[in-house]
């Protein structure tokens, strides 16, 4: 009977609601990791910290905590803004990285800090929960062996009255564009490795977007309409709104095989002949953190680490060269509404 692998030794950075709610509680199911500290520079949330995990080690300083735990890995989840940093000491400091979503705010950042990655042979991945969605993984799975085929069109819709946590930290961030904020990053992001994933793993060639809100008067976007074109002449469109009267998650994939909506947990297979089916997906309550989603998230991760070059590195790969689209698409976007809506190739 072979010995049970090494426990991986974690820590988090960012103890905002999303490290709370939404890693904290993955992380603590898995026996073959352990969360021994957690930095913020917030003295509330190093409060929050203690009341939480009982006996953690807690920080409020990213340089002493690298050096004083050495950890094999560091789950970054503080406001986008400083991602890049964060990452960069992880990696120099030896540990796996893994970060919420957007991994960081420019292509140069992405292309350096994915090079130390290469060069210390760490694992770099970026928190694409949704793809662990029920209703978005029975779509990817119907794609992939047939039943839906390959897409030719989608449209995907994410409409919220407000940004999460819109009454404490997490909205004033995400209407900070100092802070990496705007709906383009909290949102966008995941609208945009959906497009990419769904359309079978390839780049676009460009996009074109419109933008409204607070972006008028220098604050950060607060609703997108956004085109992208990808290889064949395939659109996927998108709306993106903190405006809206509800919250609703939507999409509409068309395909070879039929059409699939989904419309929050509700999920419609259309065949080909026009005969429409509702699909039972189970999911838990619909909210900002998706704690189940990021258990399959840090599974893949701790996977990859202990692959290492044996398989890990082929699986990271794929996974940053989704978040790197995801980036290109944002900057693109972003180029585009300052632009009139003009197309911006990729």
């Amino acid at each position: 009977m072979s010995a049970a692998p090494p426990r991986l030794r974690g820590v988090i950075v960012g103890f905002g609601a999303v490290a709370a709610s939404g890693h904290l509680p993955a992380w603590s199911v898995r026996p073959g990791v352990t969360i021994g500290a957690i930095c913020d520079p917030v003295a509330e949330r190093r409060h929050l910290a203690h009341r939480t995990l009982k006996g953690v080690r807690v920080y409020d300083n990213l340089d002493l905590m690298l050096d004083g735990e050495r950890p094999d890995f560091v789950d970054i989840a503080s406001p986008p803004a400083f991602h890049a940093s964060a990452v960069r000491a992880a990696l120099e400091a030896g540990a796996h990285v893994i970060v919420e979503k957007p991994l960081c705010l420019t292509l140069d950042e992405f292309d350096s800090l994915a090079a130390i990655a290469r060069a210390n042979e760490r694992v770099l991945a970026c928190v694409h929960n949704w793809k662990y969605a029920p209703a978005y993984k029975l779509a990817g799975e119907m794609i992939a062996d047939g039943r839906l085929g390959p897409v030719r069109h989608l449209a995907l819709d994410r409409m919220r009255p407000a940004p999460a946590g819109a009454d404490g930290d997490g909205g004033r961030w995400r209407r900070d564009p100092a802070s990496g904020g705007g709906i383009l990053i909290d949102h966008g992001w995941h609208v945009f490795y959906l497009l990419r994933w769904l359309m079978g793993g390839v780049n676009p060639h460009a996009v074109s977007a419109w933008m409204a809100g607070a972006s008028s008067n220098g604050g950060a976007e607060e609703v997108a309409d956004i085109r992208v074109v990808f290889p064949g002449d395939r659109i996927a469109t998108a709306h993106l709104s903190w405006h809206a009267p509800i919250r609703r998650t939507s999409a509409r994939i068309y395909a070879v095989g039929g059409l699939l909506e989904i419309d929050n947990d509700t999920v419609v297979h259309t065949d080909a002949a026009g005969i429409r089916r509702g699909l039972s997906v189970a999911d838990a309550p619909d909210d900002s953190y998706h704690s189940t989603w990021f258990a399959s998230v840090a599974e893949r991760f701790e996977n990859a680490i202990r692959l290492g070059r044996s398989g890990g590195d082929e699986t990271i790969s794929e996974d940053l060269a989704e978040a790197r689209s995801a980036l290109a698409m944002i900057v693109a976007a972003r180029k585009s509404a300052r632009s009139d809506g003009v197309a911006i190739e990729l």
